[in-house]
């Protein structure tokens, strides 16, 4: 009897005599109980469900709307209009995250599944057999296969009603499977054979089943230093490329210098940052467009680079996922829509939030702000107006404000704000892991290995570290699960080689 469960789910079992029967398979619309697909959904309806019950944002509605960059629950309705299937039962992974974690609302719905998993295989089973027979179940499909507790419980209610069951992950991708059937049935039509008389392992091809609180803002006396001319480029449109490259480039060169003339206010937020993710806390980024777009980019960029949990360094932008690749018209204008955002995502005051608004007059990223002081979170503003006027209330924790002068094309903050806030993002996350011991010398010894430059790079990071060749580096990592952290501690308790 096999059991899939991935995207979708079925079953699907063969008597010693050559009988067969199917069970479910019949897509996403109608059925695949159990599956990735139902996870995910059932996940969906039960985050809105419980908020209107209860009136109560659940620690996995805050990890649903991390992973689908959306800000506040609303936001779902659209998504889940638009989202195809494989997307919605990739929200299986964070169900069964927040099981491991103790949400009982996962956990209820991973019961649920797992019972409804099993309830289908005895049921085709007994078109089969007689209880007391002897079964093998084959477990395949991704979620049962790279989900081993899951597997467990399906495993254990399926021996509840058949005690004689013998419960198997299938060991080789179930892909394998279609290559032999296509080989085999290549041999039958290159040998002329009947079509469809093909037998593997005894079975007939034919028999196969086919498959709105508002916030003031802060005040300037004078023009937005960001919407300022740059007399240097006032004839931009009459240079030559040459001249012209060499103008932007020559711009853009002040932009470290500019940005080190606020090393004392770095140096306080990263500390703020530092204890915040030291005590467990987590990291916001909030801007609108480029802001909004380099404060997600930091974020995404610190699980591969340090191994984080994808919790622990968030980015908000206005707009949601959208604005990811193109403008939301109104988005940055809505301070109160910043402002759910902040909610949305359970921010406390153990967590810290910091505000990127080039010009310093967001409304989104201050209705963030404010919603963050209003929970006792420390906040950050990084812009780009050293004039901004702030009230007693309004100011933030600390106020980052390097004066990088008017841009080029005058207005596109995505020049010089864009590469200041990038450096100033740089240094927080890279010196704030060095802080908390995710860096050795200066190698990264929690990286994720996950493609084949990474894996060289963690192969490099070990023979530096313990002095051992290469081949023994990779040898360890291996047995580590290419942890780097966990060889480099297999290979001190060895002690050094001959």
């Amino acid at each position: 009897m096999i059991v899939l469960s991935g995207t979708g789910s079925c079953c699907y079992g063969r008597s010693a005599s050559g009988r067969t029967a199917k069970l479910g398979g019949w897509g996403h619309l109608l059925g695949d109980k159990g599956s990735g697909y139902e996870i995910g959904l059932r996940a969906l309806k039960a985050i809105v469900y419980y908020f209107d019950r209860d009136g109560t944002w659940s620690r996995l509605g805050q990890q649903i709307l991390r992973t689908l960059q959306l800000n506040e629950p609303s936001d779902l309705i659209g998504w889940v209009q638009n989202a195809n299937k494989d997307e919605i039962a990739a929200l299986a992974l964070e169900v069964f995250a927040a099981s491991a974690k103790r949400d009982q609302t996962a956990s209820d719905i991973l019961k649920g599944a797992a019972s409804s998993l099993a309830h289908d295989a005895v049921a085709c089973v007994k078109q089969l057999a007689t209880t007391g027979t002897e079964v093998e179940f084959v477990f395949s499909g991704s979620v049962l296969r790279n989900q081993p507790r899951f597997r467990r419980m399906v495993s254990a209610q399926i021996r509840k009603v058949w005690p004689r069951a013998r419960c198997v992950a299938l060991q080789i991708d179930s892909v394998w499977g279609a290559v032999a059937l296509a080989r085999e049935e290549f041999k039958v039509q290159s040998s002329k054979a009947k079509v469809g008389q093909s037998r593997i392992l005894g079975t007939n091809l034919t028999t196969l089943p086919r498959n709105r609180p508002q916030f003031k803002l802060p005040s300037s006396d004078e023009l937005l230093l960001t919407e300022a001319r740059n007399p240097r480029s006032i004839l931009l449109d009459k240079l030559s490329l040459a001249q012209s490259i060499r103008l932007i480039l020559t711009e853009e060169a002040a932009v470290p210098q500019t940005v080190l003339a606020q090393q004392k206010q770095i140096e306080r937020a990263l500390r703020l940052i530092v204890r915040v993710l030291r005590r467990g806390g987590r990291l916001f980024y909030v801007g609108a467009g480029t802001s909004g777009r380099l404060g997600v980019l930091d974020a995404s960029e610190c699980p591969p680079t340090f191994g984080t949990p994808p919790e622990m360094v968030q980015g908000i932008i206005a707009g949601g996922q959208r604005a990811l690749s193109q403008a939301v018209e109104g988005a940055e204008d809505d301070s109160s829509a910043g402002a759910q955002a902040i909610r949305f995502r359970g921010v406390t005051k153990k967590d810290i939030v910091v505000g990127i608004a080039a010009s310093g007059h967001t409304p989104f990223v201050w209705g963030a702000l404010g919603e963050a002081k209003r929970c006792g979170a420390p906040t950050i503003l990084i812009c780009f107006n050293p004039l901004l006027k702030f009230s007693r209330l309004q100011r933030p924790t600390v106020v980052i404000a390097p004066n990088v002068g008017p841009e080029v094309l005058t207005g596109s903050t995505r020049l010089k704000c864009g590469s200041a806030t990038k450096l100033i993002l740089n240094v927080f996350t890279t010196l704030a892991m060095v802080k908390l011991g995710k860096v050795v010398s200066n190698l990264m010894i929690d990286l994720n290995p996950s493609n084949a430059k990474l894996r060289d790079r963690a192969i490099r990071i070990v023979c530096e570290l313990s002095g051992q060749d290469a081949m023994a580096a990779q040898a360890t990592l291996r047995e580590s699960n290419w942890v780097v952290r966990d060889a480099l501690r297999r290979l001190k308790r060895k002690g050094p080689q001959p």
